[in-house]
């Protein structure tokens, strides 16, 4: 620590006391310069290593030269851990926050980013430092185009910004280091070592792999540790956790048991808190965890989920069963982890993972300041597919990471968008200058085998893009180049994919009347919104009935039409437990779903009234709130005007004393179970303002 200025020093020691010196990894970064020299970097040092800390020192020393910095990571979770982990510099005088307008260190995902890059080149210009966690990612389908994007644009907006870019190490890193311009440190140093192994049926004498799970999480218990598995499926994270909590069950003392029993009964308290009884989906979560294990997947409430991380970390949750997609979330180690599935579901079909991810879920194993080591286990079914196995993914190398920006067309579409409403690009030879400076474009460039097709390829990609942005009214040629138009503007303003805005103003053209179950179908069946989910092999008759008896009539019967169905019980106040009955649905999802819907209507109303259609305005306004709060028509006033009534007391009042409250007194509404006396009074002020 020495090394490091006083001033970082005493932040640092202050806000992660349990740092006493620093490890090889983070003394090899230091070391270089990293801290003095105004270069990029790419810090690539294992899962656990101390990434974090390292990118704080560097974002410590701008600010306190008196710029800014910016800390960038995926998703959400990771932003919102990020944050609470940051917020105790500010007793140092440190404002964190989510905006650099507002805040010397702000925490930003990456899509919020790429926002700042487009619209707030002033707040840009201010910020000295961007620190890029899971930089990684530049490789991946969904937010790697929108990264790369983001950085490119950042480099020509501030040209004297410094990157720090946080990532594993990549196979084909002197590729990246070229492209960011920066300088690589690289280290392999772990502190918790890290045992991996591919383990197979045949060893334990059995044909199922969920035995082979069972053994580890026993032999986790005699070491007093606990497992984190990932399997392929949400059914099979539920079938996993239930298989492997019976068996252990029988292996529990007292306080064992007791101890889980208060962690289900947590479970199953969160749809009480909403209104619902326990759904079919909650009394498995439930069961297992009162066995010591759960399952962890996007068919649970947000709460069920929070809870299993809490005690998990805790020490109460003997076994998680999750999908791949925790591998990217919250943090959540464990001493050891087990793939079970080594394939996954995918567009193209069944696919075996990727090598970097295999690295991934295993770097969860082995937690710092409590493990003193991490084990992985890969599970196979036969000797010889463990072979296989061996050869790929623990002898192998990870592959190289590649930009899927040109592969992404919503990207492509939407990057392009940017570029013309941010004056950066107003025609096609612009736009190409820009896309030869992504990644993309220095792969391309520098492929001696795509080298040659490089400008060809990519004009071809611009001026096809460029013409379906013209033909769909977002984007319009000029005397002085390309220009949005305020259809296209309002993309570029939003999160939206370009498909969602095109499928929407489609619809609107062609609405004769308005019918909200099929506006609630034509939000469903975009790709913005979050989708209900069926619960396995289960009839789906349920669902295309109602959908019939509703006028809407399709042969498929999928997620979307899940959605649409569940969102309409939503607004007629029927509650989880029994929208998942009536229709074998992961209803759990119903909450977000909605809510996002309530927002893309806003998003269509401001489609249809820019294209001059006012019509149905205030019917989109009042379903929007329905959606929001999950509520019949004649709630609304009621539940928009009392803060914290919510809709089963609201429809409980309305049942009990009719529409006209004025007569009542604070007493008579009490009498209603949930209401107190703030409440009460806040209703009396409602009706008797």
């Amino acid at each position: 620590m020495d090394k490091i200025p006083k001033q970082i020093r005493g932040v640092i020691k202050d806000s992660y006391p349990y740092i006493k010196q620093l490890n090889p990894a983070q003394k090899a970064v230091i070391e270089s310069g990293y801290l003095e020299d105004d270069s990029n970097y790419i810090i690539a040092i294992p899962t656990a290593s101390g990434k974090t800390v390292l990118g704080v020192m560097v974002a410590l020393q701008s600010i306190f030269k008196g710029g800014k910095a910016i800390y960038t990571a995926p998703l959400i979770s990771i932003q919102n851990e990020k944050i609470a982990e940051f917020k105790k510099f500010e007793k140092h005088g440190i404002k964190v926050g989510r905006n650099p307008s507002s805040s010397d260190l702000s925490v930003m995902v990456f899509e919020s980013f790429d926002s700042l890059t487009r619209f707030s080149w002033d707040s840009l210009r201010e910020v000295d430092t961007i620190i890029i966690d899971e930089f990684h990612m530049i490789g991946e389908f969904t937010r790697g185009p929108t990264l790369e994007c983001a950085i490119t644009r950042a480099k020509l907006i501030n040209p004297s910004i410094k990157i720090v870019a946080l990532s594993a190490t990549l196979n084909n890193m002197e590729e990246i280091e070229n492209w960011l311009n920066a300088k690589v440190v690289e280290d392999d140093y772990r502190p918790v070592p890290l045992n991996k192994e591919v383990l197979n049926t045949e060893m334990f004498n059995s044909q199922n792999k969920n035995d082979v799970v069972v053994k580890i999480v026993e032999k986790s218990i005699e070491e007093d540790s606990q497992v984190l598995s990932f399997v392929s499926t949400r059914r099979f994270t539920e079938s996993l956790a239930e298989y492997a909590g019976k068996k252990i069950s029988k292996k529990l003392n007292n306080n064992e048991k007791k101890k889980f029993k208060e962690v289900s009964n947590k479970i199953l308290e969160v749809p009480k808190s909403k209104g619902s009884n326990p759904t079919s989906t909650c009394l498995r979560l439930g069961e297992c965890c009162e066995n010591g294990t759960a399952f962890h997947h996007a068919g649970i409430f947000n709460e069920q989920k929070e809870i299993i991380e809490e005690e998990f970390r805790n020490g109460n949750i003997l076994m998680i069963s999750a999908t791949p997609s925790l591998m990217y979330g919250v943090n959540l180690p464990s001493r050891s982890v087990i793939i079970r599935d080594y394939t996954r579901w995918t567009s193209q079909g069944l696919q075996t993972i990727p090598v970097f991810d295999y690295e991934q879920m295993s770097g969860r194993a082995g937690r710092p300041l409590y493990d003193d080591v991490g084990y992985s286990y890969l599970i196979a079914k036969s000797l010889d597919e463990a072979y296989e196995l061996q050869d790929k993914y623990i002898n192998g190398n990870i592959e190289n990471t590649t930009s899927k920006l040109i592969e992404n067309k919503d990207a492509i579409l939407r990057q392009i968008i940017a570029q013309i409403v941010s004056n950066l690009s107003k025609n096609a030879d612009e736009l190409q200058d820009f896309f030869n400076e992504t990644f993309y474009g220095y792969q391309m460039m520098n492929d001696p085998y795509m080298k040659e097709f490089a400008d060809v390829s990519l004009k071809y990609e611009i001026e096809n893009s460029i013409e379906f942005l013209i033909v769909n009214g977002i984007v319009q040629p000029t005397p002085d180049g390309l220009k949005v138009t305020k259809f296209g503007d309002l993309i570029a303003k939003s999160n939206y994919k370009v498909e969602t805005a095109v499928k929407l103003k489609e619809y609107g053209n062609n609405i004769d009347d308005f019918d909200l179950n099929k506006v609630i179908y034509a939000l469903s069946s975009t790709p913005d919104l979050p989708l209900i989910s069926f619960k396995g092999k289960r009839s789906k008759d349920p669902v295309r009935e109602k959908l019939s008896s509703l006028g809407i009539f399709t042969t498929n019967i999928g997620n979307p039409e899940a959605t649409t169905v569940s969102l309409i019980e939503w607004i007629n106040e029927r509650n989880e437990f029994e929208i998942e009955n009536a229709y074998h649905v992961y209803s759990a999802s119903t909450r977000r779903s909605a809510y996002e819907a309530s927002i893309l209507i806003k998003f269509f109303k401001d489609i249809l009234e820019i294209n001059g259609h006012y019509s149905y305005s205030q019917q989109l306004d009042i379903l929007s709130a329905r959606l929001y709060y999950g509520i019949k028509k004649d709630l609304i006033p009621l539940i928009v005007s009392i803060k914290h009534l919510g809709r089963k007391k609201a429809r409980t009042i309305i049942k009990t004393f009719g529409d006209d409250l004025r007569e009542y007194t604070e007493k008579d509404f009490e009498k209603i179970e949930g209401i107190g006396s703030k409440l009460s009074k806040r209703i009396r002020d409602y009706a008797n303002p």
